[in-house]
């Protein structure tokens, strides 16, 4: 666990960063984050600044120059950083999400007789989902575990969808574990 303590604001830009560095694998422009975060290229520079005095961003210069998350970032927000991660799909309103994978399912209150809720944790950013959207998670690799809900809230930091959950299916007796 990482000792860094950050911003709401340090999150978010190096949140943006990272989804961003998964998608191309190279350096990221500061105007890229600023679009993703919305906020002023400006704003985005003066943090990396100190991003980069906490060795949590590598500045890299050039023409085709930006930034790019260290290993620190990865710690400092808790995120799993894997070579070849297995792959989860996830669907919004029916459509494939691209440059998007599932990191972890929390399942909470599964105790309550009509509400179950599950926190989808993302690889990518949730900022073009909004409440009610419907959302198809899975099929998980070993489990085939599929989970269909509406959501019901979003932490745009933490890349974190709630969803409402309305069917949740597995096979019984033939997953992979």
């Amino acid at each position: 666990m990482s000792s860094i303590e950050l911003t709401s604001s340090q999150k978010t830009i190096l949140t943006a960063l990272i989804n961003l560095h998964r998608e191309s694998e190279d350096a990221v422009k500061g105007e890229d984050i600023a679009a993703e975060v919305d906020r002023n290229p400006g704003t985005i520079r003066n943090q990396m600044q100190s991003l980069k005095a906490l060795q949590l961003v590598e500045g890299v210069p050039g023409p085709k120059g930006g930034y790019k998350p260290t290993a620190n970032a990865y710690e400092a927000l808790d995120v799993n950083q894997m070579d070849e991660p297995a792959f989860v799909p996830l669907y919004h309103d029916g459509e494939e999400v691209e440059n998007a994978n599932v990191d972890e399912i929390d399942l909470s209150s599964v105790h309550h007789p009509e509400l179950c809720r599950a926190e989808i944790h993302i690889q990518g950013s949730v900022r073009d989902f909004h409440e009610g959207d419907n959302v198809t998670v899975g099929p998980t690799p070993l489990s085939k575990l599929v989970i269909e809900g509406t959501v019901d809230g979003k932490d745009d930091t933490g890349n974190i969808l709630i969803l409402r959950i309305e069917d949740m299916r597995a096979p019984v007796g033939d997953a992979t574990h």
